[in-house]
């Protein structure tokens, strides 16, 4: 039986030869020039795609697909736009599209891409395959034995934006919490790319004075400075032709700031103390947990800089964002933590997992991997038990708005008129409007209450057995 495919396009010649050879290839192709039209269209029929202008004259693509979405959230969409901009791709995926193709139109990728889709669809009828799964492509190149690609629809919006700017010489910003991956995020945008088989080469500019700074990204020749002993390769050098990703930007100063944006201006560099310029070709991706508009507009980054990096930025979703994901990365860094421990661990008790589910991993998948790799160290037989968890997530809050500790809210304290008893309440008040504030995030508490970790969770260990 052939394919029914419906064309929405206000270019006639356009949707003319389309329509000629797409019958040609066994399609029965109905074609609408107006968006309000092939509205009407498909309502009236049952479609198999819908090829869909993002220019129409009466209105845009986007709200033709959040239409047809409606009406058959099933049904695949394809936006055609002579407007080859990223993030327009971007936001259609997003939105529900299952891919775009860019004018002028190739038939052979017309071709290719509606069959894509039309295997797509016999997949997905399958009950074992999830209905929004990940790009074919995203699958095949990223999915290894190093790392895991969840399944929550965070997860899977982040990597169908990665296949869109991968191919691509766009710098781009990753922003995200600490823990979330944006370096396995940066090498799997650079094993997309057409730099995959030169270098991708990392530097954490966190905690690098202006000196070390400028040495470990440009080099320097020896003599440069005291300790310059012999001549160095800075990164630059080493990415060339590759991808160079900086983790923790805003942390570089003014100074190296100017300095890199001038490389990334003319496409040359000196080493430190040298003359010689020398010509240089990578791609940029980098990293940070603080908002870079927010830093220029507060004089701590360069704006003129912000605008090299930002030709495409992506968000990286914190993992208590990613509940879906919890189980799949518990049992991954379960069988890796067995391998490297030599451990014949079973796998979880449903406490375990349901604390596991329930906290907010304010330390991301680090912190969830250092858990796992505790907890199998400890775990010599059978499954995983609550008592090898450490105490901040035994005694973390659920992240339900109406599930709290046990000591919240509860009489801790016996003796109103006791001194020491109402100092203590004193403080406990203070403690508690401080986690309440933060989110139950133990680490920033302790930092605002100016105490460390250790003395905090021992207070709140105290006002638990107290309550009791």
């Amino acid at each position: 039986m052939k394919k029914r495919i419906l064309i929405i396009d206000d270019d006639i010649d356009m949707c003319t030869l389309l329509n000629r050879f797409l019958s040609r290839n066994d399609y029965e192709v109905e074609i609408a020039h107006t968006g309000n039209k092939g509205i009407i269209k498909f309502k009236e029929n049952n479609f198999d795609i819908v090829l869909c202008d993002f220019r129409l004259g009466d209105k845009d693509g986007k709200d033709v697909l959040q239409e047809i979405k409606a009406i058959s959230p099933s049904t695949v969409v394809i936006i055609i736009t002579g407007y080859s901009d990223i993030k327009v791709a971007v936001d259609v995926i997003k939105m529900g599209a299952y891919d775009y193709i860019t004018k002028p139109l190739i038939p052979e990728e017309v071709l290719n891409v509606l069959h894509k889709a039309l295997q797509k669809d016999t997949i997905e009828d399958s009950p074992d395959i999830k209905e929004n799964a990940l790009p074919k492509t995203i699958t095949k190149k990223v999915l290894n034995d190093e790392f895991l690609i969840g399944e929550a629809g965070a997860t899977i919006d982040l990597y169908k934006q990665i296949e869109i700017v991968a191919p691509t010489n766009y710098s781009i910003i990753l922003y995200g919490e600490s823990g979330t991956g944006k370096e396995v995020i940066a090498k799997t945008i650079h094993s997309m790319s057409g730099r995959s088989n030169m270098p991708f080469i990392a530097m954490d500019c966190g905690t690098l004075s202006k000196e070390l700074a400028g040495s470990e990204l440009f080099g320097h020749v020896k003599g440069a400075f005291t300790g310059a002993l012999t001549d160095k390769e800075g990164h630059f050098e080493l990415a060339n032709g590759g991808t160079l990703f900086l983790d923790e930007v805003a942390n570089l100063t003014i100074e190296v700031q100017a300095s890199l944006l001038r490389v990334i201006q003319e496409r040359k560099f000196k080493r430190v103390g040298g003359n010689k310029e020398m010509p240089v070709d990578v791609r940029i991706i980098v990293a940070s947990n603080e908002n870079l508009q927010e830093a220029y507009r507060k004089g701590k980054f360069r704006e003129d800089l912000y605008h090299r990096f930002n030709e495409f930025s992506i968000k990286l979703p914190p993992l208590r964002e990613r509940k879906k994901d919890i189980p799949l990365f518990a049992a991954f860094f379960l069988e890796k933590a067995k391998n490297e421990l030599s451990r014949n661990v079973e796998g979880f008790e449903n406490e375990v997992m349901e604390m596991f589910i329930n906290y907010s991993w304010p330390g991301n998948l680090r912190e969830f991997r250092n858990v796992v790799r505790r907890a199998v160290l400890l775990t010599k037989e059978g499954k995983v038990q609550v008592n090898t968890l450490p105490w901040e997530i035994t005694y973390s809050p659920p992240q339900a708005p109406d599930m709290n500790p046990s000591f919240i809210n509860k009489n801790v304290f016996k003796n109103e008129y006791d001194l020491k008893d109402a100092a203590s309440k004193a403080e406990y008040d203070a403690i508690m409007k401080v986690l309440k504030e933060v989110n139950f995030n133990k680490t920033k508490a302790a930092e605002i209450l100016k105490i460390d970790r250790k003395t905090l969770y021992n207070k709140i260990k105290n006002y638990e057995e107290s309550s009791n």
